[in-house]
């Protein structure tokens, strides 16, 4: 019977250092910033609203070709021989 219990207060400990760790877990969890729900969707839509989408020409209109980071760039040579 010794064997048996010996099984139990492994399993007992094993039981105990999963909850300690998880305990330390959800420590670390709540020690992290937040930031409400209303003051980041403020700071989103102020981002969207100041920063120019050059995938979008319908809401900031149609972009050159020199400020478009998404076009083709032309460096004056179109192949080079060798």
């Amino acid at each position: 019977m010794s064997s048996r219990t010996g099984g139990r207060q492994s399993m007992s400990e094993l039981k105990l250092r999963r909850l300690i760790e998880h305990n330390q877990r959800l420590r670390e969890d709540l020690a992290r910033p937040r930031v409400r729900v209303s003051e980041a969707s403020a700071s989103l839509i102020r981002y969207c609203k100041t920063t120019k989408d050059h995938l979008v020409p319908s809401v900031w209109g149609p972009v050159g070709r020199a400020e478009d980071p998404y076009g083709q760039q032309t460096t004056g040579k179109c192949c080079t021989v060798q």
